[in-house]
């Protein structure tokens, strides 16, 4: 094939290539097989007419768009690949010549991805993360695991926040009961903030059999909007108060919450381990995302083409739904649910499409400065986790997913490795002065 790309903008371009004399007459058949079943021709019965009859009654050229419909992908793919472009979004393609009995030319008016210029994007300073575990930490951990494991027992006295009250109540605006403003038997954990903003507080101090008037003000923005901004009273009778009771921190509390230990020492050390893997993940996160917005920011990307853009946005579209479709709630549901549409999520996912867009591109520059591949055994690898993730057959994954699609991400994984272990850490205030310093030669 001959190929040849003439740019025509920063991202655009004209690319002119050629459809084989070889490769026409193979589309031209197969355009042929296509409509001769359907083809009623006076003398022949339908679908028994001959390629030489049909092209003395219709003559060739009748076959010529449906041929090129055939031969285009594989040819306009072919010729990205020969010309050495990096093609986005789809071409607007027009034949130059269809000349009968020879190779014909095409032009396309293409979008190409914008040049990535490199800067630093090793050894980058990022803020020092700090991963010990204090033992407020711990403390804080054994209080929460106290929390989930205490008793409600009732109590004689006023109620007190943290208390849980069982309550009936009916609720007017206006004078008029309304729809959900009344229960009965209804536990309420005081300061918890589930009920209307002031609600809770006005309980507090109050003891079982006391019938209260609690008056609030629904919020503004307050989902049922016949009730937004406007005044109700709760008609509230407490019928009883509960508070927790925690249990004693000892080793029968440890194998309780915790079978894997037999005493509280070794569940305080347990916490300990936990904790530190957590902070030691978050500290990585935190570095990886330091360290990659400072390699972005130190490249120079060229305008980003719109295509790229939603291209981004679908693919972020069709993932989100895709993930809420898994947990079982399809899109209809999901915007009935969250009162939203699809247009309103694609304008949400849009905000930050164009840095998604050049995080990735400067992530593809990185793989190629290095040289990055993928083996057949990370295919593989690759293969196995995703169907594990998704529970799907490995076959079904290998037959969705192409080995350069799984390349790509392996590879850009890499790229994001290779950024955050040569990072180093540095103290914030180092950082600030390095930050000022470079200000001071601007």
């Amino acid at each position: 094939m001959s190929a040849n790309w003439k740019t025509t903008g920063k991202t655009t371009g004209e690319l002119t290539f050629e459809i084989s004399q070889d490769e026409v007459k193979k589309s031209l058949d197969q355009a042929f097989k296509r409509v001769k079943k359907n083809l009623r021709v006076p003398g022949f019965r339908k679908g028994h007419v001959s390629r030489v009859i049909f092209d003395q009654y219709y003559g060739e050229e009748a076959l010529y768009e449906d041929a090129l419909n055939i031969a285009l992908p594989k040819a306009y793919s072919e010729a990205v690949k020969e010309a050495g472009i990096k093609a986005v979004g789809q071409p607007q393609i027009a034949p130059i010549s269809l000349e009968k009995g020879k190779a014909w030319e095409m032009k396309a008016t293409v979008t190409v991805e914008p040049e990535v210029k490199l800067g630093q994007y090793k050894e980058i300073e990022v803020p020092k993360q700090n991963t010990r575990v204090y033992q407020k930490d711990i403390d804080a951990e054994l209080t929460k695991r106290q929390e989930q494991n205490a008793e409600m027992v009732l109590k004689n006295g006023k109620a007190e926040n943290g208390d849980t009250v069982t309550i009936d109540y009916v609720g007017t605006v206006d004078g008029k009961e309304f729809d959900g403003g009344s229960a009965q038997n209804y536990s309420l954990e005081l300061g918890s903030q589930t009920f209307i903003p002031g609600f809770e507080d006005q309980l507090v101090g109050h003891e079982a059999g006391d019938e209260v008037d609690v008056v609030v003000t629904f919020p503004e923005d307050y989902g049922a909007k016949d009730l937004a901004g406007k005044e109700a009273h709760f008609q509230t009778k407490i019928h009883e108060v509960k508070s927790k009771q925690l249990p004693e921190l000892d080793d029968e509390f440890a194998k309780d919450v915790d079978d894997s230990v037999e005493t509280l020492d070794e569940l305080k050390d347990k916490i300990k381990a936990d904790l530190k893997a957590d902070k030691e993940e978050a500290a990585k996160r935190a570095i990886q995302e330091a360290a990659i917005t400072t390699a972005v920011k130190n490249a120079t990307v060229d305008e980003i083409p719109d295509v790229m853009i939603q291209e981004d946005v679908d693919t972020q579209l069709n993932q989100y739904l895709g993930d809420m479709q898994r947990q079982g709630i399809d899109p209809a549901t999901y915007f009935k649910l969250t009162n939203t549409t699809e247009d309103q999520l694609r304008k949400q996912l849009s905000a930050n499409a164009a840095e998604r867009v050049k995080t990735n591109l400067v992530l593809e520059a990185i793989v190629k400065a290095e040289g990055f591949t993928a083996s057949e055994e990370e295919i593989d690898n690759e293969i196995k986790e995703l169907a594990h993730e998704y529970n799907m057959d490995e076959k079904v994954v290998r037959n969705t997913l192409s080995n350069e699609m799984l390349s790509h991400d392996i590879n850009v994984r890499k790229a994001m490795d290779l950024i955050t272990d040569s990072a180093k850490q540095v103290a914030k205030a180092k950082l600030e002065e390095g930050s000022d310093d470079e200000q001071s030669e601007d």
